[in-house]
Order: C-alpha cells, then structure tokens, then sequence
C-alpha cells in the first residue's frame, strides 16, 4: 500500500507517537490532519511538517472525549481534503493509583478519553473509511492483554479497545476495511508525568527509567509499517510478546512476573 496521497487523520497529535506518526506519514508522502486539544502546538507542527516534506496539513483543536470535536475533526477533513484513509486512533490519558484509592473520577477520564474517543472518531470516519478501503488503527498497549497493577482503568479502557477493534474488524471482513490494533511496550514520552493519580490529578513526573524504553520515533515507524502492509496486530518489543504468550498459557506464573515487576517502581504503589 503506497501512502503517497492518502489523507491520514492522527488524534493526540501535539506529542509522543501522535506527533512522531504525523512526521513519519509525511515523510511517505501522505497528507496529514493533526488533532489534539494543543492547539498552538498543532499549528507549529504542521507548519514545521508542511515545510519538511511539502505535503497538505491540518490542525483541527479536539477533545476527543467530547463527541461533537470528533464529529467536526472529521467533517473539517472531508471538507479540506475530499475524504479520509486512513485514521490513527492515538489520544490517550494514562493513570497510576491503586483501586481501593482512588477517586472513580480517574476511571471515568480515562476511559472517556482512551475508549469513548475511539469509539467517536471512528464512527464519524467510518462511511469515508469504508469507500476508500481505508485503515483504522487503535493505538493499545500490552496492558490490553495483561491487567496491570496501579493502572485498572488504563487497562481496562484498552481492553475494550481491543475488543472493539475485534469486532469491528470481523464485522468487515467483506469490505476491505482494514483494521489494526497497535500494542507498544513502555514508551519514552510524557503520558505518565501526565497520569491521573487518585485524585484524577497529573501525578507530574514518571514513576519509571524512560531511558529504556522504546522511543516514540521507532514506534511510529513500526505503526506506518504496519498501515501499509495492512497488518491485524502489532505488538512491539520481545518483552510484551512473551507477556502475550504467558498469559495464554501461564497466567498465574504471570501475575506473580508483573507483580515483581510493578514493585521496582519508583514509589513503588505495591510492595
């Protein structure tokens, strides 16, 4: 599949692997459209992306967890571009505190803004999805596969993602739709110095070594890879591939693996 083009629509856009996919669509010669409440921040990045690469960019502020900017971010592309191919479901909102504490409030966030999002972006985008034989793509994550501790609504909202996406994709089957979902490791970016704490607060600063970690770049480059070979899952590092094979076939030998792993946190939030 050649992207050289194609009009990609990328929500949370104004950081981490939003902002890294919009540069690495461009760089294949697509046309982006950039969403995400950062309106300022979008403006210089397709002015930056459109200088770079001389493809057509859009800044469309949106709040994806409000369904009428979900409505409008996709009727503003239709009406600039003509139509949508390909969209990268990416906003999301992270948390980092234990369920017996914190505020039901932190759930509500992040499930409105990590599962109702896509839900409401690819709703509007479905019909011009579907009459170009488009790409829809859910940015997951392994905490899709393996509940993890201190993060039962990050977890749960991208277990439904994926459950959505399932069917979504088996309800197409005829309609050469295609359907990714995206599952990265641990990421250098700042969703967790803007994780929700107990009281649905940004807890301000990372809990882990973001010097390990895969970097945003190499993760939108794997995402673009795996758009244009029309790929069904992408899970990213060896570490998140062995954690969705054991808990297929060991997941209490799991469970015990991440439990010691969570507890070498910074401020560990289980001992």
């Amino acid at each position: 599949m050649s992207l050289k083009g194609k009009v990609v629509v990328i929500t949370g856009a104004s950081s981490g692997i939003g902002e890294s996919c919009a540069y690495e669509f461009a760089k294949r010669g697509a046309h982006v459209v950039l969403a995400a409440r950062q309106y300022v921040k979008l403006c210089e990045i397709t002015q930056q992306i459109h200088n770079q690469y001389g493809v057509k960019t859009l800044a469309v502020q949106t709040d994806v967890s409000v369904e009428e900017d979900c409505k409008h971010l996709m009727l503003q592309t239709v009406s600039a571009f003509g139509g949508i191919d390909i969209l990268i479901n990416n906003a999301g909102i992270s948390m980092r505190a234990l369920f017996k504490d914190l505020d039901l409030e932190v759930l509500k966030k992040v499930m409105d803004i990590n599962f109702w999002g896509t839900i409401y972006c690819t709703k509007y985008a479905l019909n011009e999805l579907l009459n170009r034989g488009g790409s829809v793509v859910g940015v997951s994550s392994i905490a899709g596969f393996k509940g993890l501790p201190g993060r039962t609504g990050y977890s749960a909202s991208k277990f439904a993602i994926n459950g959505f996406f399932e069917s979504l994709r088996t309800e197409n089957l005829k309609n050469n739709l295609h359907v990714m979902v995206a599952c990265p490791g641990f990421t250098a970016s700042n969703i967790r110095n803007v994780a929700l704490n107990d009281s649905a607060q940004p807890q301000g600063e990372t809990s882990m070594d973001e010097g390990k970690m895969m970097s945003s770049d190499e993760v939108a480059k794997r995402i673009v890879d795996g758009v244009e070979a029309r790929k069904r899952l992408l899970v990213m590092t060896g570490q998140g591939k062995l954690t969705v094979t054991l808990q297929k076939f060991i997941p209490a030998f799991l469970d015990k693996l991440v439990y010691n792993h969570f507890k070498k946190e910074k401020d560990p939030l289980i001992r």
